[in-house]
């Protein structure tokens, strides 16, 4: 009973670390300071289920996936890196605050960014994509298995949670200081694009540099 309470202490240390709710929370806040309440939780929902069952369709069959499509984690890292990068860019010329959005607006507005970027690739990124498999491929027993997806589950919920306390947070801030916050984490969100474009281009410039010599 220890050991498996103790892998599972270690399955949720990983994830969290690479899934990073608190990091995710203020990229939520910016993108969604317009949007009502009910909306800023209808996102938070979506992103959050969407980044569950992606995980968990990676984690039983990333390999075959990969494999059948020919595609690396490294490439992977690439689009995500543009993906944040292009997301980043708007967020700094402050592009994603609408003053006034009907209802057909919003609705598509909070089904794209739930997709991406919130739920792919910003809770369910290549970090943890990749640990998804890695950790079901060790997991050789259906009680292995089972703690794994509860670990997931239990992350998503922790992510669902933290998303929410962002309306307090913005409600707190404002109109002004929802810009300022916009901008600031369009140029982290910026930086953190340039460290996943090139966390994925290095090792394939390596395997190049490999062949050719």
């Amino acid at each position: 009973m220890t050991e498996y309470f103790t892998t599972a202490v270690l399955f949720f240390t990983s994830f969290f670390t690479l899934i990073n709710p608190l990091g995710v929370m203020p990229v939520f806040m910016t993108m969604t300071s317009t949007l009502s309440e009910r909306e800023r939780k209808n996102t938070a929902r979506k992103a959050v289920i969407i980044a569950f069952f992606t995980l968990v369709a990676f984690a039983f069959s990333g390999h075959i996936l990969f494999n059948f499509f020919g595609i690396s984690v490294d490439s992977f890292r690439i689009v995500g890196g543009v993906i944040f990068f292009v997301v980043g860019y708007d967020m700094l010329q402050a592009r994603l605050g609408k003053t006034k959005i009907d209802e057909s607006d919003i609705k598509t507005y909070v089904d794209d960014i739930s997709i991406t970027p919130l739920a792919i690739p910003m809770i369910c990124g290549p970090g943890a994509i990749t640990n998804a498999i890695v950790l079901m491929e060790d997991s050789n027993t259906l009680t292995l298995k089972a703690i794994l997806l509860g670990t997931i589950f239990t992350i998503m919920l922790v992510t669902y949670l933290i998303l929410l306390s962002s309306t307090k947070i913005i409600d707190f801030l404002g109109e002004t200081g929802n810009k300022v916050m916009m901008r600031l984490m369009g140029l982290i969100v910026m930086v953190i694009a340039v460290e996943f474009f090139f966390s994925g281009l290095k090792p394939i410039i390596r395997d190049i540099l490999n062949i050719t010599i």
